[in-house]
């Protein structure tokens, strides 16, 4: 039974994602906003939604393990599997604006969440812990994204001679029923992933960290790769590489950040080694992305090499 509850948990999270998003970039698009700012604010809340949703849950259930490693592997699979298979069916263009600040920014996140991570080591604590006031600090980073997301939208908007585009997609109604819907059905799909993925993890003598940065990590990464494949074919690079960076900001900012708000957050010693690969892959999308301002099939195949290597490692390490 709890094998069936997570597929269709993940079924709900991935279906629930894709009508959020459907919905939400038909209305982004209907107020004429560029493909890169759809894919750093809407696309990237509505697939990383149910990272939130499973993160939230599972501190409010006191699985901590399962909180950071969903945000930690998740981010990992949205570097190495959603940007390696976008870049392999076509090579993504990056705008310099992505290179120079969100793709950083995203790295400070990164960053930020580590040393707060680490309170045996700078504070001399007894455990390392995410505490609530730790929760802030991170929710106050998320503000300062915010803050940068909306002038880039303000300045977008008065650059765009253009009318509103209001005829494309469906009607508003459809598209806030879509809206509306999916995230029920993401939240609803995320809870029953954090209690069966749970249950089963148990069963298998698996530990909770390990589930987080695999099984429910891919599961709820499987949005941020159909949009970004998507979103690839269809030509819209730079909403693609939009999507994962913005999902990867959401993530440590928002997801971390609320959920250690409501619960402080205990961080397993083996899951430092998964930050700094976090960290560090980071980086290497920030070289990628510097080299003539393109990921092509190349790093693509890197990427996802490095990702299956990293999978081998975990589970030999569990």
């Amino acid at each position: 039974m709890e094998y069936i509850l997570l597929i269709v948990g993940f079924v709900l999270l991935i279906k629930g994602a894709d009508y959020f998003v459907e919905g939400a970039s038909n209305i982004a698009v209907k107020l004429n906003v560029s493909p890169l700012l759809v894919g750093l604010t809407i696309v990237a809340i509505g697939t990383s939604s149910p990272e939130a949703t499973v993160a939230i849950l599972a501190a409010i259930d006191g699985s901590s393990g399962v909180v950071l490693g969903n945000v930690i592997g998740s981010n990992i699979v949205n570097i190495t599997v959603v940007v390696g298979l976008t870049a392999l069916i076509a090579p993504l263009t990056v705008q310099s604006e992505t290179v120079r600040k969100e793709i950083p920014f995203a790295l400070l996140a990164a960053i930020v969440m580590m040393i707060l991570m680490v309170d045996i080591a700078l504070q001399s604590g007894g455990e390392n812990i995410i505490t609530r006031g730790d929760g802030l600090i991170i929710l106050l980073f998320f503000a300062v994204f915010l803050y940068y997301v909306f002038e880039m939208a303000r300045k977008n908007r008065s650059n765009n001679v253009e009318e509103v585009n209001t005829d494309v997609g469906e009607s508003w109604l459809k598209n806030i029923l879509f809206t509306i819907g999916g995230l029920v059905a993401i939240i609803i799909g995320g809870e029953m992933v954090v209690s069966s993925a749970t249950e089963i993890a148990l069963a298998l003598g698996m530990s909770e960290a390990l589930v987080g940065l695999t099984i429910v990590a891919v599961g709820t990464s499987l949005p941020e790769i159909m949009t970004s494949v998507t979103a690839a074919m269809k030509g819209k690079g730079d909403m693609a590489i939009g999507n994962v960076v913005g999902s990867n900001i959401f993530n440590i900012l928002f997801v971390t950040g609320t959920a250690a708000t409501v619960a402080p957050i205990a961080a397993e010693s083996k899951l430092f080694f998964d930050g700094w690969v976090m960290v560090a892959l980071t980086v290497l999308l920030l070289i990628f992305s510097r080299t003539h301002f393109k990921i092509g099939r190349k790093e693509g195949a890197v990427l996802l090499v490095a990702y299956v290597a990293y999978l081998i490692y975990i589970i030999i390490r569990n």
